[in-house]
């Protein structure tokens, strides 16, 4: 169940990390929040007049059941066996991936130059990605960039991941899939 829209009460003290700086800030137990976004496994809320994200794995905080706690924490552990890398599981899990400000994924954004897989002398498969961020100073760019990382890794035979933040070409809105600029109304 999408809880978007929401105003919940966290039931304890809770981790964030404002948007858009980047700053690891603590919500008190008790506070009045708003659930602006519940995407990619994690909740951007609103809360005194400030933007912040809180990962899945607090959503207890948020007095969500621990079923939902589950599904947007799971893992699963995989062995990262000498196969063949399929290139397309890993777009498909880098449209997992949000800004916690843009109810988009960063694939149909725009954010996302390019991916190369390399086979590795270990018999690993080294994943390169080339990316970048709607605004140069954005403070969620390492957020998002540990979250492509995290993602790209939990890809069958992926054994190493690289991310290299760019600014060259400048992201700018012609660079979004038609499917993202009419969701954000910008036809």
């Amino acid at each position: 169940m999408n809880h978007t829209g929401d105003m919940i009460t966290t039931t304890r003290d809770v981790d964030a990390i404002l948007i858009p700086l980047g700053t690891p800030v603590t919500i008190p137990a008790g506070a009045l929040v708003l659930i602006t976004q519940e995407l990619g496994g994690t909740f951007t809320v609103s809360v005194s007049g400030n933007l912040a994200r809180i990962e899945g794995k607090d959503a207890d905080a948020l007095g969500l059941g621990e079923e939902e706690k589950a599904a947007k924490t799971a893992t699963v552990e995989k062995p990262h066996a000498d196969g063949p890398v399929d290139e397309q599981e890993i777009w498909a899990v880098l449209r997992t991936c949000y800004d916690p400000e843009i109810p988009v994924n960063i694939v149909d954004l725009g954010l996302v130059y390019d991916v190369h897989v390399v086979d590795t002398d270990e018999g690993g498969n080294h994943v390169d990605i080339v990316m970048t961020l709607t605004a140069p100073g954005c403070g969620m760019g390492p957020f998002i960039v540990d979250d492509v990382r995290a993602k790209t890794l939990s890809v069958d035979n992926v054994s190493d991941v690289e991310v290299e933040l760019v600014f060259d070409p400048t992201w700018d809105r012609s660079m979004m899939s038609d499917e993202a600029r009419l969701q954000l109304g910008m036809f």
